[in-house]
């Protein structure tokens, strides 16, 4: 056990053994991309969502949550479960910084990589049983007792999942034969990453059938297709609005499950980041080739430019671009990096809203390992082209997200209900650390490095 595992279990004994036993149990349910506007402004947009309009008169919540830098989905998911900044819990992106894009867009999916307690660990560490289906970042999650995590397969050139990889799901699933125990009556588990209303009606269905017959004191479930359909057609598009309809539908089946396995259950459903609608893409590692910053030759087989050297590239994350030094302590190139960035953000048609040094973006908890962080202005996206223009038009309507977690659009939602939980009380804007001590607090566990003040959601 790692030190910071056992100081949580310690925590927890000298609080009482099983300190957690008699609290309510919690439902976390995450759905990528919420903006809350979509529940608080549901008039205005037309949507038929009754389960989120009863959570809001029913309960406490958010009138926004501000998330993380960057605001994308890996960090900010960590975040929920830990209570504490990207830079300290270890998740620093989605995709791992890959200089030489070798492999395959490969992401932080192990939650091997968190450097700090999560609840899972603290609730199961407390005697609590725990589950989890499609969370980001937790393969091989320790104290999880029923889990399905989130991993794909990547590389694909037609992005068709493999066939084999319920199989590998499967074998990722713990404990041992889970996948299979549930498919008998929840139908088969989905094949690589689905993203569509279908792929999250499945792990609704896998979701229930856990509730209902392992009754877990903390259950957490990541539902994707909100996020797709934002990032393909925007905020608040039709296709958004009739995905967050059946996604509502879902939330509802999950809650009656869960209230009929213990009518104490609380109900939280959370978000990671908001949305906004994109008008330019950044190319930012054009000027970086055209510095010799980066270094690219002809590959072999597609003739398309390939990265084979660099001293300093961009880490893209949406909205914003880590930008990591291969010698950190280069203080030559560092300077010269700078003096680049300085130029781009100069000219107010490249879409750069600021750039911060090393000790501004540690100040902001976010890329500990960035030299500079460059912070693009609203609409404006991260693009990869290693040819071409450096800013190039968003013709059709795609959202996006990753900006700066203090432009308005980028908030986040949270909304709590059940037996205990005040109605209609509106906390204002949150900070999304509040979260896990919060929720640590309803199940009656500790989280020794979680240190934002719990949100007061009791009568």
């Amino acid at each position: 056990m790692s030190p910071l595992l056992r100081l949580c279990a310690y925590l927890v004994l000298a609080l009482g053994a099983g300190a957690g036993a008699d609290a309510a149990p919690v439902l976390l349910i995450s759905v990528d991309g919420m903006k809350p506007e979509y529940v608080l402004e549901a008039d205005q947009h037309s949507l038929k969502i009754p389960y989120l309009r009863g959570l809001l008169a029913r309960g406490t919540y958010a009138s926004g949550v501000v998330g993380v830098w960057p605001t994308v989905t890996y960090p900010s998911h960590t975040t929920l479960l830990t209570g504490v900044t990207p830079a300290e819990h270890g998740v620093f992106n989605n995709l791992e910084f890959d200089p030489f894009h070798r492999f395959s867009d490969a992401w932080y999916w192990y939650a091997a990589e968190i450097r700090v307690p999560t609840l899972w660990q603290c609730a199961h560490d407390a005697g609590l049983v725990t589950a989890s289906i499609g969370w980001p970042v937790s393969v091989g999650a320790n104290g999880v007792d029923y889990l399905i995590p989130e991993y794909w397969r990547s590389g694909g050139s037609d992005d068709a999942p493999n066939p084999f990889d319920r199989d590998l799901l499967a074998a990722l699933a713990r404990p041992a034969g889970l996948l299979e125990q549930l498919s008998a009556e929840a139908g088969p588990y989905m094949m690589g990453n689905d993203t569509s209303i279908e792929g999250d009606r499945i792990k609704t269905r896998f979701a229930r059938a856990i509730l209902r017959e392992r009754h877990p004191k903390l259950m957490t479930l990541h539902l994707s297709s909100l996020d797709d359909a934002e990032h393909a057609h925007g905020p608040f598009s039709a296709a958004a609005n009739a995905t967050l309809e059946s996604i509502d539908a879902m939330l509802s089946e999950l809650a009656a499950e869960a209230l009929a396995a213990d009518p104490a259950t609380i109900v939280v459903v959370v978000s990671d980041h908001g949305f906004t609608g994109l008008t330019h893409r950044i190319h930012l590692a054009i000027p970086f080739l055209k510095a010799g910053l980066i270094d690219v030759a002809a590959d072999p087989e597609t003739k398309a430019p390939k990265v084979v050297g660099w001293r300093a590239e961009p880490w893209f994350a949406g909205g914003m671009a880590a930008i990591v030094l291969k010698d950190p302590q280069d203080a030559a190139t560092s300077a010269e990096v700078g003096g680049l960035l300085r130029g781009l953000a100069a000219d107010e048609h490249n879409g750069i809203a600021a750039v911060l040094d090393h000790e501004a973006v540690a100040a902001r908890g976010g890329f500990p390992d960035a030299a500079y962080l460059v912070v693009f202005k609203p609409g404006y996206y991260a693009g990869s082209n290693l040819s071409g223009e450096l800013i190039t038009e968003v013709r059709e309507a795609h959202g996006g997200h990753g900006f700066a977690p203090d432009f308005v659009e980028m908030r986040a939602s949270f909304f709590a209900g059940g037996r205990g939980i005040a109605a209609h009380r509106d906390l204002g804007v949150v900070d999304m650390r509040q979260i896990a001590p919060t929720i640590a607090g309803l199940l009656g566990v500790a989280m020794p490095t979680a240190k934002a003040a719990p949100l007061k959601l009791g009568l």
